[in-house]
Protein backbone atom coordinates (compact mmCIF):
# COMPACT_ATOMS: atom_id res chain seq x y z
CA UNK A 1 0.00 0.00 0.00
CA UNK A 2 2.86 2.36 0.86
CA UNK A 3 4.47 1.61 -2.51
CA UNK A 4 1.24 2.54 -4.30
CA UNK A 5 0.96 5.81 -2.36
CA UNK A 6 4.59 6.66 -3.10
CA UNK A 7 4.00 5.93 -6.82
CA UNK A 8 0.89 8.21 -6.89
CA UNK A 9 2.74 10.95 -5.02
CA UNK A 10 5.73 10.73 -7.35
CA UNK A 11 3.70 10.87 -10.58
CA UNK A 12 0.72 12.89 -9.31
CA UNK A 13 1.18 15.69 -11.84
CA UNK A 14 1.32 13.29 -14.75
CA UNK A 15 -1.70 11.31 -13.50
CA UNK A 16 -3.77 14.49 -13.11
CA UNK A 17 -2.76 15.59 -16.62
CA UNK A 18 -3.69 12.18 -18.02
CA UNK A 19 -7.08 12.23 -16.26
CA UNK A 20 -7.83 15.71 -17.64
CA UNK A 21 -6.90 14.54 -21.15
CA UNK A 22 -9.29 11.60 -20.88
CA UNK A 23 -12.11 13.84 -19.66
CA UNK A 24 -11.47 16.34 -22.45
CA UNK A 25 -11.44 13.56 -25.03
CA UNK A 26 -14.74 12.14 -23.75
CA UNK A 27 -16.37 15.59 -23.78
CA UNK A 28 -15.13 16.25 -27.30
CA UNK A 29 -16.36 12.96 -28.76
CA UNK A 30 -19.69 12.96 -26.94
CA UNK A 31 -20.75 16.50 -27.92
CA UNK A 32 -19.43 16.62 -31.50
CA UNK A 33 -20.57 14.20 -34.20
CA UNK A 34 -17.53 14.42 -36.46
CA UNK A 35 -14.89 13.54 -33.84
CA UNK A 36 -17.27 10.90 -32.50
CA UNK A 37 -17.64 9.25 -35.91
CA UNK A 38 -13.88 9.46 -36.50
CA UNK A 39 -13.17 7.67 -33.23
CA UNK A 40 -15.74 4.97 -33.98
CA UNK A 41 -14.33 4.50 -37.47
CA UNK A 42 -10.79 4.14 -36.11
CA UNK A 43 -11.95 1.70 -33.45
CA UNK A 44 -13.79 -0.37 -36.04
CA UNK A 45 -10.69 -0.44 -38.27
CA UNK A 46 -8.54 -1.62 -35.39
CA UNK A 47 -11.09 -4.29 -34.46
CA UNK A 48 -11.33 -5.45 -38.09
CA UNK A 49 -7.54 -5.67 -38.33
CA UNK A 50 -7.38 -7.75 -35.15
CA UNK A 51 -10.09 -10.09 -36.42
CA UNK A 52 -8.29 -10.47 -39.74
CA UNK A 53 -5.00 -11.32 -38.06
CA UNK A 54 -6.74 -13.84 -35.81
CA UNK A 55 -8.50 -15.38 -38.81
CA UNK A 56 -5.21 -15.63 -40.74
CA UNK A 57 -3.55 -17.40 -37.81
CA UNK A 58 -6.40 -19.90 -37.50
CA UNK A 59 -6.43 -20.45 -41.28
CA UNK A 60 -2.68 -21.13 -41.26
CA UNK A 61 -2.97 -23.88 -38.69
CA UNK A 62 -5.94 -25.36 -40.54
CA UNK A 63 -4.08 -25.32 -43.87
CA UNK A 64 -2.26 -28.64 -43.39
CA UNK A 65 -5.50 -30.40 -42.56
CA UNK A 66 -7.15 -28.86 -45.62
CA UNK A 67 -4.24 -29.94 -47.84
CA UNK A 68 -4.47 -33.50 -46.56
CA UNK A 69 -8.18 -33.62 -47.33
CA UNK A 70 -7.55 -32.09 -50.77
CA UNK A 71 -4.84 -34.66 -51.56
CA UNK A 72 -7.22 -37.48 -50.61
CA UNK A 73 -9.96 -36.02 -52.80
CA UNK A 74 -7.55 -35.60 -55.73
CA UNK A 75 -6.52 -39.25 -55.47
CA UNK A 76 -10.14 -40.36 -55.36
CA UNK A 77 -10.99 -38.22 -58.40
CA UNK A 78 -8.01 -39.61 -60.31
CA UNK A 79 -9.15 -43.13 -59.41
CA UNK A 80 -12.61 -42.36 -60.77
CA UNK A 81 -11.14 -40.96 -63.99
CA UNK A 82 -9.00 -44.08 -64.38
CA UNK A 83 -12.02 -46.33 -63.83
CA UNK A 84 -13.98 -44.45 -66.50
CA UNK A 85 -11.05 -44.66 -68.94
CA UNK A 86 -10.76 -48.38 -68.30
CA UNK A 87 -14.48 -48.91 -68.92
CA UNK A 88 -14.23 -46.94 -72.15
CA UNK A 89 -11.23 -48.93 -73.35
CA UNK A 90 -12.88 -52.23 -72.44
CA UNK A 91 -15.89 -51.26 -74.54
CA UNK A 92 -13.92 -50.54 -77.72
CA UNK A 93 -12.62 -53.21 -80.06
CA UNK A 94 -9.84 -52.64 -82.56
CA UNK A 95 -8.73 -55.31 -85.03
CA UNK A 96 -10.75 -57.89 -83.18
CA UNK A 97 -9.02 -57.31 -79.83
CA UNK A 98 -10.40 -55.65 -76.70
CA UNK A 99 -8.17 -53.26 -74.78
CA UNK A 100 -6.94 -54.77 -71.49
CA UNK A 101 -8.24 -53.35 -68.22
CA UNK A 102 -5.45 -51.16 -66.82
CA UNK A 103 -6.38 -51.88 -63.21
CA UNK A 104 -4.66 -48.82 -61.76
CA UNK A 105 -5.49 -46.87 -58.60
CA UNK A 106 -3.81 -43.97 -56.77
CA UNK A 107 -2.76 -43.76 -53.12
CA UNK A 108 -2.28 -40.24 -51.67
CA UNK A 109 0.77 -39.54 -49.49
CA UNK A 110 2.69 -36.61 -48.02
CA UNK A 111 6.43 -35.97 -48.34
CA UNK A 112 7.96 -35.75 -44.86
CA UNK A 113 11.59 -35.36 -45.94
CA UNK A 114 13.32 -34.41 -49.19
CA UNK A 115 16.71 -33.26 -50.44
CA UNK A 116 17.71 -31.78 -53.80
CA UNK A 117 21.43 -30.95 -53.50
CA UNK A 118 22.98 -34.42 -53.73
CA UNK A 119 23.83 -36.80 -56.54
CA UNK A 120 21.57 -39.44 -54.99
CA UNK A 121 18.61 -37.47 -53.70
CA UNK A 122 15.65 -39.21 -52.10
CA UNK A 123 12.24 -38.48 -50.60
CA UNK A 124 10.52 -40.00 -47.58
CA UNK A 125 6.73 -40.32 -47.65
CA UNK A 126 4.26 -41.11 -44.86
CA UNK A 127 2.80 -44.26 -46.41
CA UNK A 128 4.18 -47.78 -46.16
CA UNK A 129 3.40 -51.47 -46.42
CA UNK A 130 0.31 -51.20 -44.23
CA UNK A 131 -1.13 -48.74 -46.78
CA UNK A 132 -0.51 -51.02 -49.76
CA UNK A 133 2.82 -49.51 -50.85
CA UNK A 134 5.38 -51.82 -52.47
CA UNK A 135 8.82 -51.46 -54.06
CA UNK A 136 8.64 -50.32 -57.67
CA UNK A 137 5.53 -48.16 -57.47
CA UNK A 138 5.60 -45.04 -59.60
CA UNK A 139 5.04 -41.72 -57.81
CA UNK A 140 3.57 -38.52 -59.26
CA UNK A 141 2.02 -35.26 -58.08
CA UNK A 142 -0.24 -32.64 -59.66
CA UNK A 143 2.65 -31.35 -61.78
CA UNK A 144 4.00 -34.61 -63.16
CA UNK A 145 6.36 -37.51 -62.47
CA UNK A 146 8.12 -37.58 -59.09
CA UNK A 147 9.98 -40.89 -58.93
CA UNK A 148 9.90 -44.58 -57.98
CA UNK A 149 9.48 -46.27 -54.59
CA UNK A 150 12.82 -47.84 -53.59
CA UNK A 151 12.38 -48.96 -49.97
CA UNK A 152 9.21 -49.73 -48.00
CA UNK A 153 8.71 -49.81 -44.25
CA UNK A 154 5.55 -50.40 -42.29
CA UNK A 155 4.55 -46.70 -42.06
CA UNK A 156 7.03 -44.90 -44.33
CA UNK A 157 8.69 -45.41 -47.71
CA UNK A 158 11.70 -43.99 -49.55
CA UNK A 159 11.30 -42.69 -53.10
CA UNK A 160 14.11 -42.30 -55.63
CA UNK A 161 13.12 -39.08 -57.46
CA UNK A 162 13.84 -38.12 -61.04
CA UNK A 163 16.68 -35.93 -59.68
CA UNK A 164 18.78 -38.95 -58.72
CA UNK A 165 21.58 -40.14 -60.99
CA UNK A 166 20.22 -43.71 -60.70
CA UNK A 167 16.86 -42.66 -62.13
CA UNK A 168 15.94 -43.50 -65.73
CA UNK A 169 12.37 -42.90 -66.95
CA UNK A 170 10.96 -43.97 -70.33
CA UNK A 171 9.30 -41.02 -72.07
CA UNK A 172 7.95 -39.90 -75.43
CA UNK A 173 7.31 -36.74 -77.41
CA UNK A 174 3.70 -35.62 -77.18
CA UNK A 175 3.71 -34.47 -80.82
CA UNK A 176 4.85 -37.69 -82.49
CA UNK A 177 5.19 -40.45 -79.87
CA UNK A 178 8.95 -40.91 -80.45
CA UNK A 179 10.45 -42.51 -77.32
CA UNK A 180 13.58 -41.80 -75.33
CA UNK A 181 14.87 -41.83 -71.76
CA UNK A 182 15.17 -39.06 -69.20
CA UNK A 183 18.09 -39.21 -66.76
CA UNK A 184 19.72 -36.70 -64.41
CA UNK A 185 23.34 -35.53 -64.42
CA UNK A 186 23.38 -34.26 -60.81
CA UNK A 187 23.87 -30.59 -61.73
CA UNK A 188 20.55 -28.70 -61.44
CA UNK A 189 17.37 -29.99 -59.80
CA UNK A 190 15.28 -28.13 -62.38
CA UNK A 191 16.76 -29.83 -65.46
CA UNK A 192 17.51 -33.31 -66.78
CA UNK A 193 18.77 -34.93 -70.00
CA UNK A 194 16.70 -36.60 -72.70
CA UNK A 195 18.78 -39.25 -74.44
CA UNK A 196 18.45 -41.77 -77.30
CA UNK A 197 16.78 -39.28 -79.66
CA UNK A 198 18.06 -39.91 -83.19
CA UNK A 199 19.12 -37.13 -85.52
CA UNK A 200 16.23 -37.67 -87.96
CA UNK A 201 13.65 -36.70 -85.31
CA UNK A 202 12.36 -33.12 -85.30
CA UNK A 203 13.15 -31.61 -81.88
CA UNK A 204 12.18 -28.06 -80.99
CA UNK A 205 12.46 -25.97 -77.83
CA UNK A 206 9.15 -26.12 -76.00
CA UNK A 207 8.27 -29.66 -77.10
CA UNK A 208 6.27 -31.49 -74.44
CA UNK A 209 7.64 -34.74 -73.00
CA UNK A 210 5.29 -37.32 -71.44
CA UNK A 211 5.66 -40.78 -69.92
CA UNK A 212 5.68 -43.42 -72.66
CA UNK A 213 3.65 -46.10 -70.91
CA UNK A 214 6.23 -48.71 -71.99
CA UNK A 215 6.87 -49.83 -68.42
CA UNK A 216 4.64 -50.99 -65.58
CA UNK A 217 5.75 -48.02 -63.46
CA UNK A 218 3.83 -45.18 -65.07
CA UNK A 219 0.76 -45.02 -67.31
CA UNK A 220 1.23 -43.16 -70.56
CA UNK A 221 0.88 -39.39 -70.94
CA UNK A 222 1.86 -38.16 -67.46
CA UNK A 223 3.66 -34.78 -67.80
CA UNK A 224 7.42 -35.17 -67.51
CA UNK A 225 9.28 -32.18 -68.97
CA UNK A 226 9.59 -29.48 -71.63
CA UNK A 227 12.51 -29.32 -74.07
CA UNK A 228 14.72 -26.44 -72.96
CA UNK A 229 17.65 -26.81 -75.34
CA UNK A 230 18.46 -29.23 -78.18
CA UNK A 231 21.80 -29.49 -80.00
CA UNK A 232 22.79 -31.68 -82.92
CA UNK A 233 26.45 -31.41 -83.86
CA UNK A 234 27.57 -32.22 -87.36
CA UNK A 235 28.22 -35.92 -87.72
CA UNK A 236 26.37 -36.90 -84.52
CA UNK A 237 23.69 -39.58 -84.69
CA UNK A 238 21.85 -38.43 -81.57
CA UNK A 239 20.78 -35.11 -80.08
CA UNK A 240 22.11 -33.58 -76.88
CA UNK A 241 18.89 -32.42 -75.20
CA UNK A 242 18.29 -30.61 -71.94
CA UNK A 243 14.74 -30.59 -70.58
CA UNK A 244 13.08 -28.61 -67.84
CA UNK A 245 11.32 -30.96 -65.45
CA UNK A 246 7.59 -30.51 -64.86
CA UNK A 247 7.91 -31.18 -61.12
CA UNK A 248 9.44 -28.55 -58.85
CA UNK A 249 11.28 -30.69 -56.29
CA UNK A 250 11.97 -27.72 -54.01
CA UNK A 251 8.22 -27.26 -53.43
CA UNK A 252 7.08 -30.87 -53.40
CA UNK A 253 4.59 -31.73 -50.66
CA UNK A 254 1.72 -34.08 -51.51
CA UNK A 255 2.15 -36.97 -53.97
CA UNK A 256 0.21 -39.93 -55.35
CA UNK A 257 1.51 -43.47 -55.60
CA UNK A 258 0.51 -45.37 -58.75
CA UNK A 259 -0.73 -48.83 -57.83
CA UNK A 260 -0.66 -50.97 -60.99
CA UNK A 261 -2.29 -54.29 -60.10
CA UNK A 262 -0.52 -55.95 -63.03
CA UNK A 263 2.94 -54.69 -62.03
CA UNK A 264 4.22 -57.89 -60.39
CA UNK A 265 3.09 -60.13 -63.25
CA UNK A 266 4.44 -57.80 -65.95
CA UNK A 267 7.82 -57.46 -64.24
CA UNK A 268 8.11 -61.20 -63.65
CA UNK A 269 7.39 -62.15 -67.23
CA UNK A 270 9.81 -59.49 -68.56
CA UNK A 271 12.56 -60.58 -66.15
CA UNK A 272 12.15 -64.16 -67.33
CA UNK A 273 13.18 -63.08 -70.83
CA UNK A 274 16.35 -61.29 -69.69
Amino acid sequence: MQSLLKFIQKYSNFLVFLALEVVAFLLLTSNNEYPKSSVLSTANSIAAFNYRVADDVVSYFQLRSANTILAQENAELRNRVTELENLLEDSVERNGYTYAHLDIRYIPARVVYANTNRMHNYLTINKGERDGVYVGMGVRNHEGVVGIVKTVGNKFSVVIPVINTHSHISVKFAKNGYCGTISWDGVDYRYAQLVDIASHVSVLEGDTILTSGLSALFPADIPMAIVDKAELKEGDSYYTIRVRLATDFRKIDYVQLIDNKNYQEQEAIQDALD
